[in-house]
């Protein structure tokens, strides 16, 4: 996403093109995981890499696109369905259809919590939708102690409009947890980790409409820029988050046995 430079920049066309040619295409993945409607595939890197390219892909009847797209903007109902998450907040806005953000999640125990700071850029294609974002550094959200820090290299959203009233969503990622991680982590995320994850967003995106008429319905500044109260934040302000400058930390030697049964849940 960085473009293997050191400039902070903000995606434009070409890179949404790339980033749903990567979702669409089947070239150079391999299958990991397909049941009950989700697959999941990973590419490229040996098993025990930790910085792997993670794609899962689920259909979603009953939820239009635009229902999805609004719910994975959402930070406030975000707090309703996303259970690993520790906190989340708009940092600023850089353009109508970029702002940079925090967001930190629990790990599986006994793994340390890891946390980002990302530029997030979004782009409505008539019925399809994209999210996609990087990690960069912030001079105010530097990495904190009871966090690990980790690298989005590239993660992302792409929801597919499939017929009336009903989508397909691409969930996309590449990121550096900042830690040398056991094999089972690795197995875990692509069996249990990615398709529950993205179960708990087609829930969420049934449950959406009947939530938001509760809550402020017409306030939606991803598609009113509008209502977009944010600071404003320059790119000067901003570089590129590089793996190398943070702490890592070894967690291969934690046993897959002290796991909590609810990181067992498919």
């Amino acid at each position: 996403m960085s473009r293997g430079g050191e400039m902070v920049y903000i995606p434009d066309d070409s890179d949404f093109s790339s980033f749903r040619d990567q979702c669409e295409s089947q070239e150079g993945w391999h299958c990991r995981y397909n049941k009950a409607g989700v697959t999941v595939w990973s590419q490229g890197q040996e098993e025990s890499c930790t910085v792997q390219k993670i794609k899962t892909r689920i259909s979603c009847k009953d939820v239009p696109a635009e229902t999805l797209y609004d719910v994975l903007h959402d930070t406030h109902y975000r707090k309703k369905w996303d259970s690993n998450m520790i906190e989340t907040y708009d940092i600023g806005r850089l353009t109508v259809n970029a702002d940079v953000g925090y967001y930190s999640w629990k790990c599986p125990s006994p793994l340390k919590n890891r946390d980002f700071v990302t530029l997030r850029s979004w782009l409505p294609l008539g019925n399809d939708y994209m999210i996609i974002n990087y990690s960069v550094k912030h001079p105010k959200y530097p990495p904190r102690k009871d966090f690990v820090r980790a690298v989005s290299l590239q993660t992302g959203y792409f929801i597919k409009a499939n017929g009336a009233g009903a989508c397909v969503l691409y969930y996309l990622t590449q990121v550096d947890p900042r830690g040398s991680l056991p094999k089972w982590v690795v197995n875990r995320v692509s069996q249990f980790v990615a398709p529950k994850a993205m179960k708990k967003i087609y829930k969420a995106g049934l449950k959406y409409p009947e939530w938001k008429r509760k809550h402020d319905p017409g306030y939606k500044p991803w598609v009113y820029p509008e209502q977009n109260t944010l600071p404003s934040v320059s790119l000067a302000e901003l570089s590129v988050q590089h793996a190398d400058s943070l702490e890592n930390i070894d967690e291969t030697g934690l046993p897959e046995d002290h796991l909590s049964t609810s990181d067992h849940e498919a």
